[in-house]
């Protein structure tokens, strides 16, 4: 790779960022592609954000991944956002078009992509439950309720309103083609939801690295063998809640496949070129060889 004074700059943002394994899988694609583009990290503490979207203006960053804990706060940032980004109020792309900043949010077709190509279910079961009411819940509870399987959504989150107002929205959204009711996330709540649910997707950065012994569900005996747990998190590749999970026979898939699909959006976005899928898979695979489903930048 070589960097110069024309090289193109993307990036992500979060806080923390040092476990992001984005900046790899994005400069192999780059390699790739053959472009004089280079990929980095930044740590972008919260009462920065707005300071750092104000230099991606100034500096020509031409795009950013944004990862947590940015993606709501960042919207009021940008002259522009999709209609998906827009439903969810979430953005985790930013494309520089000149100085205009538009948002999209990638995380809705990588979560759809990612079940189907990487976990497998070409039918989503009828009953979800996702973990967590925040930006990346919001991406994932509105791609659901474009799935016409699924019929019934759980959210549960540690701060209940939270939770009730976003099941609120979406199901308004849905126009009643998708019941959405939101709970408070604790043991005995998450046992009865899950006693029916087919799939449960975490959506909270509980458990991600270095927090690896932390999880938002600490008991295992609310999991079941017909349960498919998905994680959003993929470092570390294995989680705490996933251990517990499949302890009681679910299956169990980390965060690499949708931060594949995601990041191939992305890239889409940005470069205007078709993303070289195989060989950004191959290089997240190289750093965590792993089965894998779901993700965050």
């Amino acid at each position: 790779m070589r960097i110069d004074s024309k090289t193109t700059v993307v990036g992500v943002i979060g806080y923390p960022v040092a476990h992001s394994l984005s900046p790899q899988m994005h400069n192999a694609a780059i390699q790739s592609l053959g472009i004089n583009w280079c990929y980095l990290p930044f740590q972008v503490a919260p009462e920065d954000l707005a300071k750092a979207i104000q230099g991606m203006r100034g500096l020509g960053i031409r795009g950013l991944n944004v990862t947590v804990p940015h993606k709501q706060a960042v919207v009021r940032l940008l002259d522009w956002v999709s209609p998906e980004a827009s439903a969810v109020r979430a953005v985790n792309t930013i494309s520089n078009e000149g100085g205009r900043l538009e948002g999209y949010n990638t995380d809705v077709e990588g979560i759809l992509a990612a079940l189907r190509l990487g976990v497998g279910l070409e039918k989503l079961p009828e009953k979800v439950v996702v973990l967590g009411a925040g930006g990346a819940a919001r991406g994932i509870v509105y791609a659901l309720t474009t799935v016409t399987d699924v019929r019934n959504i759980v959210i549960l989150n540690r701060t209940v309103q939270k939770a009730e107002r976003l099941a609120a929205e979406m199901e308004n959204m849905a126009k009643g083609k998708t019941r959405i009711k939101g709970r408070k996330l604790e043991t005995e709540t998450a046992r009865v939801e899950l006693r029916e649910a087919g799939l449960l997707i975490n959506a909270t950065p509980v458990g991600m690295y270095p927090n690896v012994n932390c999880s938002p569900i600490e008991v295992s005996s609310v999991f079941h063998p017909r349960l498919t747990l998905v994680d959003t998190i993929y470092n570390p590749k294995e989680t705490k809640l996933m251990r517990l999970a499949r302890s009681q026979g679910a299956k169990c898939f980390n965060g690499l496949d949708m931060l594949v699909y995601q990041g191939a959006k992305s890239l889409e976005i940005w470069t205007q070129r078709r993303a070289p899928v195989k060989v950004m898979k191959e290089a997240v695979m190289e750093l965590a060889p792993q089965p894998s489903a779901l993700g965050q930048f």
